[in-house]
């Protein structure tokens, strides 16, 4: 499929890249606003600059997918799909919509720089495999929007790569810290492996080639050679979580989060910036 009206002339094939396109665009939208939350509360000034160039890539990255939506049909503007839907509507993996830590980033923000580590880790490299299994999707645009993603996150990875192979290593404290990020984190991975009801047509359709199984085993692999590099112990297989976000089903943490994002929206939906 070359264009958005071949996709639209099959609706069981819409029906699956839709979902698929939101599941794409909300996690990285989700993450990139968390990422933000971090401007002027760093470890240092050099990461401070890096996770706010990494919130710019990552809601870039979420425009462009959005933007794949409007040509088929679901909105006018990637800002109404954006800022406009109600939690139930979002699709993104439940670990991205959780707080970097206790507190707010603009009252008595206490983050937590392992927790943060391990789950963009963890997301990072599940994002590089599922681009790389988009490179091939039967969708054209979004296999050359896959292919132009991958270079940018390809740096996002190494640069957590870093941080989590530094803290496995520099003291028994940071070691302690990224561990217990871990295995926070761990508790909702299994959900960003889901794709949701449309799941099995991302993959028969050849939207997402390998579908959930091919991404699961890649990521399972990589993240095993990534964890024994750093000599941390494998936690075991994730278990299935209570809330599915592919599903629409999310924590008040979603919740939160857009009142905040969608604040300046809201005061007036038709304005023009």
């Amino acid at each position: 499929m070359e264009t958005p009206a071949q996709a639209l002339a099959d609706p069981a094939c819409r029906r699956a890249l839709v979902e698929l396109l939101y599941q794409l665009a909300d996690d990285d939208l989700a993450l990139g606003h968390r990422d933000s939350e971090w401007m002027g509360l760093a470890p240092h000034i050099e990461e401070d600059v890096a996770f706010a160039s990494i919130a710019q890539d990552e809601v870039g990255h979420a425009n462009a997918y959005y933007a794949l939506l409007v040509d088929l049909g679901e909105a006018e503007s990637a800002d109404a799909l954006a800022y406009g839907r109600s939690p139930g509507e979002w699709r993104c993996a439940v670990l991205l919509e959780r707080p970097n830590g206790p507190g707010h980033y603009l009252k008595d923000p206490q983050f937590d720089w392992g927790y943060t580590i391990a789950r963009h880790y963890l997301y990072d490299l599940f994002e590089m495999v599922r681009l790389e299994a988009l490179m091939e999707s039967a969708y054209l645009p979004l296999a050359q929007l896959a292919a132009k993603v991958r270079r940018e996150e390809r740096y996002h990875l190494l640069h957590m790569e870093t941080w989590v192979k530094r803290l496995a290593r520099h003291s028994s404290v940071s070691r302690a810290r990224l561990q217990a990020g871990l295995e926070k984190a761990w508790v909702d991975l299994y959900g960003l492996f889901s794709l949701g009801p449309e799941g099995p047509a991302m993959a028969a359709l050849g939207l997402l080639p390998g579908g959930r199984d091919r991404l699961w085993q890649t990521w399972r692999e990589r993240a095993q050679a990534l964890f024994a590099e750093a000599g941390l112990p494998w936690p075991g297989d994730p278990s299935p979580v209570m809330l599915d976000g592919r599903a629409g089903q999310h924590s008040a943490d979603l919740e939160a989060l857009l009142a905040t994002m969608t604040e300046v929206y809201r005061l007036d939906p038709a304005a023009r910036w």
